[in-house]
């Protein structure tokens, strides 16, 4: 993070503005960047949301727990979780 002067950056009327509430230090303004979700960049999100439908879609055609924790490579607990959620 690099220091800027404020009176460089602001315009005159914001910076007497800050300058009523807080003067002579340093001070931090965060970004309004918004956090992206959790797999959203590089598809993992996609990728197992469309992998659970697939699983809630088989259980309802009647496929066992146990089929479809071999089918998908993961534990009968891990199925539950996802049918229940």
């Amino acid at each position: 993070m690099k220091y800027q002067n404020a009176a460089e950056v602001l315009p005159e009327e914001l910076l007497k503005t800050i300058q009523e509430y807080f003067q002579g230090g340093l001070l931090y303004i965060p970004g309004t960047d918004e956090k992206t979700k959790w797999g959203s960049i590089n598809g993992a999100r996609e990728y197992y949301e469309q992998r659970n439908r697939q699983i809630r879609e088989a259980y309802k055609e009647n496929v066992s727990m146990k089929d479809l924790a071999k089918q998908f490579g993961l534990a009968e607990n891990t199925i539950k979780k996802i049918l229940y959620q």
